[in-house]
């Protein structure tokens, strides 16, 4: 029933354009952990408020039979300030509608008034005690594309079997309901909550038990840029800043306000670098300021750039900012926690992918660590089942710039990442430190740790998987490569077959996923490289470290080693002319 998707599909039809309505209409998008992520527009396999109202009825279905007290409890939705003039789709219609259909079969829906940044759904979900939780957003993709991401009762982010068991009651509830497109009926109902001001008040009195300085916020000279890229995080991480007792941060005037259009940047994502940090850079160099942070458009990741004794700007990489947090966040749990016996129950958790130094930390000071499949739906299932046993997590994060620096959001959370960081900054600076002197420290203490990723774009399923193939048959059926160019391999992990020969009897810990595919190789001079297919993008990325012993300082012939051991992995692992990625 919407006008502008409906005109979309009447036009095709009447040129008879097939080949476009098979991309319509060929399959389904799919529902998978991560929700739905997809370009705006007509037809089932795009976001419109047709696939929105199928997506909710289904989710609403599954919900009703894994809690009976569903309609005492409620859901919270959430939006990003997304919107696509072409399809009238946007993040705030597929919100409403989606709290319509909630509300028509009775249960209480706790809608955002206003934009939110991504971590204030799970927040909501556990501070209300709600039995889930829906954000839509897009986080850091490309202008076109929306999603719907979905949080269990415990505010992580769903896990299988639950997307299986989501998909299936949405094929079987793909009829919109009698009321399912008048989403002005929730104005008038009693059963629409708005806890817009409350988890204002309450999320901002919750970050500060990790403000361990404020006497040295009040006061510190050092000045911060913050962009929000277009997005939501601008009145966010203001706010932060007070709570803390910062001064706020200078806001890149041309960025701070949401924006759908994107219209500053090539892609909106800090990941990128240097690209997305111009106008931040430039404001910084005017106002004086030494620290730059910047979230993505749904504030749930942080990057951080520092100006260098040389002028030189050097944009953290995700791996060197967890490196700092875990460090500093251990520091003042340290700090304030003089019982010996307590660090027992102190945990912090990694994805699989990231860098390995919180392990080097945790072996130094003997806390426990524990690494988790990629993603933080892994890492806020599993630390939320770490805290349900009277364990303590202190940190957990992703080289993808995702932290989750605080307990009371079991998901990354840009904007608390955000002012931890400032408030490490400022002490730092007390002790005539910068950042990146901080960042070489600890890899002084606990060894060096140098990373490096990148991806390849392969937009032909067969490519990917022929690709994976070879490497499971490299030489002969059944047969892993036993090197890579000069470098000879130690170890194998496949997590989308189960196999791991580091194991007695071969099968792999971690759980695994025939869906997607996966390969983490251990080298014999220290390095691990991974190897992965992207859950949201056409990618195959990989991941590769080096860690080396505390005491081995030679930095510079560390890199050298790990990019040629790049080299050799893009040349006969990836194969990128013969597969043309």
């Amino acid at each position: 029933q919407n006008p502008k998707t409906s005109a979309i599909v009447k036009q095709l039809l009447a040129e008879g354009n097939a080949g476009e309505l098979q991309k319509y209409f060929g399959s389904r998008m799919e529902f998978g952990t991560a929700g739905l992520r997809a370009a705006m527009g007509a037809g089932i396999s795009h976001m419109n408020d047709l696939t929105i109202i199928q997506t909710t009825q289904g989710f609403c279905r599954y919900l009703e039979k894994n809690f009976s007290d569903l309609k005492k409890r409620g859901v919270v939705i959430g939006f990003d300030a997304r919107a696509h003039l072409s399809s009238g789709g946007s993040s705030k219609r597929f919100a409403r509608l989606a709290a319509n259909t909630f509300i028509s079969q009775g249960v209480p829906v706790y809608l955002f008034s206003d934009i939110t940044p991504t971590p204030f759904v799970p927040y909501t979900v556990t501070h209300l005690k709600l039995c889930a939780g829906i954000m839509v957003t897009a986080s850091h993709n490309p202008k076109q594309d929306n999603g719907y991401k979905v949080y269990w009762e415990n505010g992580a982010q769903i896990i299988s079997p639950h997307d299986k068991g989501i998909s299936q009651a949405i094929e079987e509830n793909q009829e919109p309901w009698p009321q399912a497109w008048d989403d002005k009926l929730i104005d008038s109902s009693l059963l629409l909550h708005d806890p817009y001001a409350t988890v204002n008040k309450e999320y901002f009195k919750d970050i500060q038990k990790q403000c361990f300085h404020r006497n040295i916020n009040k006061e510190t000279n050092l000045k911060f840029v913050h962009t929000s890229v277009h997005g939501v995080g601008h009145k966010f991480v203001q706010l932060a800043f007070k709570a803390f007792d910062l001064s706020p941060p200078f806001a890149v005037p041309e960025q701070k306000d949401p924006d759908p259009e994107f219209p500053t940047v090539k892609y909106p994502n800090p990941e990128e670098g240097k690209g997305v940090l111009t106008l931040s850079f430039a404001l910084a160099e005017k106002d004086g300021a030494k620290i730059i942070l910047a979230n993505d458009p749904d504030a749930d990741r942080l990057a951080v750039a520092e100006k260098q004794e040389s002028g030189e700007w050097k944009v953290f990489s995700g791996n060197e900012l967890g490196a700092l947090l875990g460090w500093w966040i251990f520091t003042c749990w340290k700090n304030h926690n003089r019982d010996t016996c307590a660090i027992k129950d102190v945990y912090m958790l990694s994805s699989t992918v990231s860098s390995k130094i919180l392990r080097a930390i945790a072996l130094k000071e003997g806390f426990h660590f524990e690494e988790t499949l990629t993603g933080f739906k892994w890492m806020g299932n599993r630390a939320k089942q770490l805290m349900d046993q009277g364990k303590a997590v202190l940190f957990a994060f992703e080289e993808a710039i995702g932290y989750m620096c605080c307990p009371a959001v079991l998901d990354k959370d840009g904007v608390s990442a955000a002012v931890i960081t400032a408030e490490m900054a400022s002490f730092l600076a007390t002790r005539n430190l910068s950042l990146s002197q901080q960042l070489k420290a600890v890899y002084d203490e606990y060894g060096f740790h140098i990373t490096k990723a990148s991806y390849f774009i392969c937009h032909d399923p067969k490519v990917i998987q022929q690709l994976f193939d070879n490497l499971r048959n490299f030489d002969g059926k059944n047969t892993y490569p036993k090197s890579c160019g000069r470098f000879e391999v130690s170890g194998i992990r496949d997590l989308t077959t189960g196999y791991d020969s580091s194991q007695p009897d071969q099968k792999a810990i971690l759980p695994t996923s025939k869906s997607s595919q996966m390969i983490t190789f251990t080298f014999a001079n220290g390095g691990v490289a991974t190897m992965r297919t992207s859950g949201t993008e056409p990618k195959i990325k990989y991941y590769s470290e080096l860690c080396a012993p505390p005491g081995n300082s030679d930095v510079e012939q560390l890199k050298k080693e790990l990019d040629e051991l790049v080299n050799a992995l893009e040349k006969h692992f990836f194969q990128p002319e013969k597969n043309n990625l």
